[in-house]
């Protein structure tokens, strides 16, 4: 597997940082100001300590949580972060497997696949139309991972794919039905390209792929973060031998 430490990013001084409000960390919650200021949000202590740096800024007191989480019923203290998502260049080096996730647009499904692509070492890809990488409800899905796996995002799928081409990795498409058994498609460098369960993914990457995988299955189909999660653990699994 890569080596890879993921790269300090600066962009606001420390002072900026520390003057952040309660009423400034609140707008966070919608992602124009997310982005404009380039610093989410993560709430419970749990959550916040995955992360290997210290928040910029930490709201603890009950009336300031109130004010700044998104929750109804706030979990505990809220940590304000900077954007964590790495280029396209980074996230192919950083990992030998990585999870290409196509218009995926529920945040549940892309931070549950946060947490399994860490789970079984690998790099995550989001599409432009997928769920926001720092949605409140992705961030909580990824139940930290989103500290430790390498995500690159808002990414073009087919310029993606024929990136990870050029450098080495096979890519696999993950379809409902017709494609092969999990198995030696998925060694070595692999891009395992997921849509979402309603839409699949468009004929244009079908066609980019070198190869197609199926999951056997009862069920007429599998939601995004459930396939993707198996057939990482299948090339994890590979991987351990």
């Amino acid at each position: 597997m890569a080596t890879w430490k993921r790269p300090r990013r600066t962009g606001k001084t420390a002072s900026t940082w520390y003057e952040i409000s309660p009423k400034r960390a609140a707008k966070l919650n919608a992602k124009k100001h997310r982005e404009a200021e380039r610093l989410f949000l993560a709430e419970g202590e749990t959550l916040i300590r995955e992360s290997p740096e210290p928040p910029v800024r930490t709201f603890e007191s009950e009336a300031e949580v109130r004010r700044v989480s998104a929750l109804k019923t706030p979990t505990g203290p809220v940590g304000v972060f900077p954007f964590l998502d790495v280029t396209v260049e980074e996230l192919l080096s950083a990992r030998d497997r990585i999870v290409l996730l196509h218009g995926v647009q529920d945040p549940g499904n892309v931070g549950t696949v946060i947490r399994g692509a860490h789970a079984f070492g690998a790099g995550v890809a989001l599409s432009t139309g997928c769920a926001d990488l720092y949605n409140p409800k992705t961030v909580r899905a990824s139940m930290g991972s989103i500290f430790h796996a390498p995500v690159a995002r808002e990414i073009d799928t087919v310029e993606f794919l024929n990136g990870a081409d050029a450098a080495g990795f096979r890519t696999v498409a993950a379809v409902p039905d017709g494609g092969d058994a999990p198995g030696s498609s998925l060694d070595g460098k692999s891009v395992l390209v997921v849509g979402s369960e309603g839409s699949g993914l468009p004929l244009g990457v079908l066609e980019r792929c070198l190869t197609r995988v199926s999951l056997p299955s009862q069920a007429a189909s599998l939601n995004a973060a459930v396939a993707a999660s198996i057939l990482l653990y299948h090339a994890y699994a590979r991987v351990l031998g």
